[in-house]
């Protein structure tokens, strides 16, 4: 695929222009919409290869993929009218809409595939779930850090409500540093110990021998600090809350 359009350049489709243009490849071009001016300009001066299109419609007409990255609530206004062959590709990263949505959206037979890309496909060490499997998509997603390809939609939701919870992750680390705040260490110094932390934690993970549990049990020793923490806070009624919160929130992406 040498021609890639994207169509709202926010966070995910700046990672994206990046994971494609960083190194050795400059075999791609890419098209960019002019929303997200800002950000679509300084790709655009950045990297030889990417271009700001006058409008949503040269985007598409130029490109052999397009990549349609707008917000939800901002779809219909972004995609109204747009023209799209048969003969095009079109990726669907909206979260929570899904291909029948966008197919009446778009009113083109064109293949749509629904993409869970993360920011972390600038570095290309991110896993892309995609539905359905499409070889040009996957040979995309692989050359920025790997592609999941699942079975159907019911899958796919269940992967995009698992997106839902990195937030919450960077929320922890933050309650981890206030603490150690409040009892008298300088913010700064607890803020580069818990991200050192758990930095280092998070290489562990590369080890895909041991499962996630235990890769836990590995962490532990019995009665010590580290099981003390995993028994009395993340307890029984703490999983089954998180559980709880991850059924509301796929029951809504259905």
């Amino acid at each position: 695929m040498q021609r890639i359009g994207i169509i709202g350049v926010g966070e995910i489709g700046r990672a994206i222009v990046a994971g494609l243009c960083e190194g050795d490849d400059q075999s791609t071009e890419v098209f960019l919409s002019p929303r997200g001016a800002r950000i679509a300009s300084e790709l655009s001066e950045r990297y030889e290869g990417v271009q700001v299109c006058a409008d949503n419609q040269e985007v598409v007409d130029r490109s052999e993929l397009v990549i349609i990255a707008v917000r939800r609530q901002d779809r219909h206004d972004a995609l109204a009218s747009l023209r799209v062959d048969d003969d095009k590709i079109v990726v669907n990263v909206m979260a929570g809409v899904g291909n029948d949505d966008l197919r009446q959206t778009l009113a083109t037979d064109a293949p749509l595939v629904r993409a869970i890309p993360l920011p972390a496909v600038r570095e290309r060490r991110s896993v892309t779930v995609v539905y359905p499997s499409q070889p040009a998509v996957n040979s995309l997603f692989e050359h920025l850090g790997g592609v999941l390809p699942v079975a159907d939609e019911a899958a796919f939701n269940v992967f995009s409500a698992l997106t839902g919870t990195l937030t919450a992750h960077y929320w922890y680390l933050a309650t981890l540093t206030s603490w150690a705040a409040g009892q008298g260490i300088a913010f700064q110094d607890a803020d580069r110990y818990v991200r050192s932390l758990f930095q280092g934690l998070g290489r562990s993970l590369n080890d895909e021998t041991r499962s996630l549990r235990q890769l836990a049990a590995d962490h532990e020793t019995p009665n010590g600090s580290n099981e003390r923490i995993r028994t009395t806070w993340f307890d029984q009624a703490n999983s089954e809350a998180l559980q709880k919160a991850l059924d509301d929130l796929l029951a809504d992406l259905q």
